[in-house]
């Protein structure tokens, strides 16, 4: 059974920092992207960042130079590193997997990230 579990978001002011983590279980690690994604309130889910298998990366042209994927595949986690966070990154983060062959994806369940003073 594959699950997907997400941590470490919360409330922080403008400017600050957060690292979010996603735990994998159930899959061949290696054989998935991983991605995250957020939906903030009334808008549509985005992709945020993805890095494929060999540690490639792609991020949606708001975080650049602001957020960082990055995976563990011993310890079959993945991560978000969250710098300069701003109101309009306020949303839901979930954390996606994808099979590099068959396409099929997971979800978890999402963390919620809000950023306010």
């Amino acid at each position: 059974q594959v699950q997907l579990v997400e941590s470490g978001g919360g409330l922080v002011q403008p400017g600050g920092s957060l690292r979010l983590s996603c735990a994998a279980s159930g899959i061949s690690f290696m054989l998935y992207f991983m991605a995250w994604y957020r939906q903030a309130p009334g808008k549509q889910r985005e992709l945020v960042a993805r890095i494929t298998t060999g540690g490639s990366t792609n991020y949606v042209d708001s975080v650049k130079g602001r957020f960082t994927i990055s995976r563990d595949s011993a310890k079959k986690m993945v991560y978000l590193q969250m710098n300069s966070l701003q109101p309009e990154d306020t949303a839901v983060y979930f954390c996606n997997v994808q099979h590099t062959i068959t396409r099929r994806d997971y979800w978890g369940q999402g963390t919620q990230v809000t950023v306010s003073s």
